[in-house]
């Protein structure tokens, strides 16, 4: 007697799935949650930290390496990084020594946003007109640096934790931009535009309608948000945050829509910190692509735990281009915490 083959059930059995942003297709292995783990589970204690540290270099009026003394700030500060990974008047240009060995010069602008006085406070527990303040930065940082002729991507993150690469335990946050566009968001932007060009709508913003009306995915959403697992998920608690309404840029957010995005995903955030087995080590962002011109070719999106947001620009004259990407990422709990596991398939 032959064996009767089962019906594919997605919930139970391995699969690929389509991430139209990147043109590629992920293996989701759902039934390895049921893999029993005896491996290392860290639980860290506590973290009791003082309002004000005299020894770092982040709080106010202290000193940072070269002799550099930080103003006696008493809200959101920004400054130069003293440890840049772009440098601004760096030589452009490229070395050939072979087909396996190309190298290009790169450019750029490195800052670091301390977002607020207090050492003690993560951007989550800020009071709300501290928090929007910060908001506001991050939008004044991606128009400046995005107006200049020598910027062609801006990316604000912030990596939470020790666990996560973090040098120091203040609450902030980085900014990079560079002269060239990177890998990923450029396939993302190629992606979307082309989507726009066959469809005449913008990727995401067909996207989220799917996703609402199908209503499995939603995490949790507000008057100007919606926070959903993506359908192609590769991280651990991997999640994009869309806007209700159609958002070309960043800087044409309402005062509303600002002071919402902590909201959400603070709101997102909480289920996310319960099933950790350790504080802190979750990495996410708010990745915003714009591309100058008239033509919306996709929307804003924005995420939650720490935060990137870029700002793009080619010479098309006909299309904007604004679209994100998060990814939440516990590195030590990602097989055992996650709805499925997924993974990138070459």
């Amino acid at each position: 007697m032959s064996r009767q083959t089962p019906a594919f059930e997605p919930t139970e059995h391995p699969h690929r799935r389509y991430n139209p942003l990147m043109d590629e297709w992920v293996l989701v292995s759902p039934h390895r949650t049921k893999r029993p783990w005896q491996g290392q589970v860290e639980k860290l204690p506590p973290e009791v930290r003082p309002a004000y540290d005299p020894t770092c270099y982040l709080c106010p009026g202290n000193e940072r390496a070269g002799g550099v003394r930080n103003p006696e700030y008493t809200s959101t500060f920004v400054f130069e990084n003293d440890f840049a990974a772009l440098l601004p008047d760096g030589p452009r240009g490229e070395l050939d020594a072979g087909s396996f060995f190309h190298t290009q010069a790169e450019t750029g602008v490195c800052r670091v946003i301390c977002f607020s006085p207090r050492h003690d406070l993560t951007l989550g527990e800020m009071e709300q007109a501290e928090i929007r303040q910060v908001v506001d930065v991050w939008c004044e940082q991606v128009v400046e640096l995005g107006s200049r002729p020598e910027i062609a991507y801006v990316q604000l993150f912030e990596n939470r934790g020790a666990m996560m690469g973090a040098s120091n335990p203040h609450p902030h946050g980085q900014l990079w931009s560079n002269y060239r566009v990177p890998q990923i968001p450029a396939v993302e932007d190629r992606q979307q535009a082309a989507y726009f060009a066959v469809h005449g709508r913008p990727l995401l913003v067909d996207y989220l309608a799917a996703e609402v009306e199908a209503g499995a995915r939603l995490v949790v959403e507000n008057a100007s948000w919606v926070a959903l697992v993506p359908f192609w998920a590769v991280w651990p608690f991997e999640t994009l945050v869309l806007p209700r309404r159609h958002v070309v840029q960043m800087p044409d957010l309402t005062a509303d829509e600002r002071d919402d995005i902590l909201a959400i995903i603070n709101a997102a955030a909480r289920p996310i910190s319960r099933a950790a087995t350790s504080p802190a080590t979750i990495r996410g962002g708010i990745t915003i692509e714009e591309i100058g011109g008239t033509i919306d070719a996709t929307c804003a999106s924005v995420s939650f735990g720490s935060w990137i947001a870029t700002n793009e620009r080619t010479n098309d004259p006909r299309i904007t281009i604004v679209s994100g990407v998060v990814a939440f990422c516990s590195s030590s709990t990602r097989e055992m915490v996650a709805p499925a596991t997924a993974k990138r398939h070459a």
